[in-house]
């Protein structure tokens, strides 16, 4: 059994090299600092008298509905539909003269991917914005949370604008889905990698 499972792992992997775009990670405009952790990424920009930070992690950031349309007597041939990943994330804005930081916790909606109704729709929008003090990597759950469902929506507004003058605006999210979507793949085939050394060991 541990046998075919290996094979299959290998014809997996091979599959999986030849349909994945990128080989190495694409690039967000706008002079963003990447760093990987594992599944977790950030991307850093600093500009006059701030740092932005946004954070996001790929584990479960394939929306279930793309899954489902995989079937398994599916031919070889036969184009899979392309999983994309949109993962929730979390900017950070910390200015050098405060001590506390500014989080909003961002996602992607899942009913408005590839639906393009309005021109001016926004493709993520902010779910959660709260302050947390700075440097400190536990947040606290004592520290009020703003929660977009019942905002003001001229106040929604403004703190959009305010993330789009940082550098996290639409262009923004459409290049961290890429960046997402590349980044989950390689995972995914190092999974298959890891996956196939260990079922071989003896």
């Amino acid at each position: 059994g541990d046998k075919a499972f290996a094979q299959f792992l290998t014809d997996e992997i091979k599959e999986e090299k030849k349909i994945q775009k990128h080989k190495s990670l694409p690039k967000v405009s706008g002079g963003w600092e990447l760093e990987v952790h594992g599944t977790e990424a950030r991307l850093v920009r600093k500009i006059a008298g701030e740092k932005i930070t946004v954070t996001f992690n790929i584990n479960n950031s394939i929306p279930p509905s793309a899954e489902d349309d995989t079937q398994e007597g599916q031919k070889p041939d036969e184009q899979e539909p392309e999983l994309t990943s949109t993962p929730n994330f979390v900017v950070e804005v910390i200015k050098d003269d405060t001590k506390q930081t500014l989080v909003l916790d961002c996602h992607y909606p899942e009913d408005e991917i590839g639906h393009e109704g309005e021109e001016e729709s926004d493709i993520f929008t902010i779910r959660e914005v709260s302050f947390q003090p700075t440097g400190e990597s536990d947040w606290k759950d004592t520290n009020y949370t703003l929660n977009t469902d019942s905002l003001d929506w001229a106040l929604y507004d403004h703190l959009m604008d305010f993330l789009a003058d940082r550098g996290v605006d639409n262009t923004f999210a459409d290049e961290l889905i890429e960046l997402s979507t590349a980044l989950e793949h390689q995972e995914y085939i190092k999974f298959l990698e890891d996956l196939k050394s260990f079922v071989k060991c003896q």
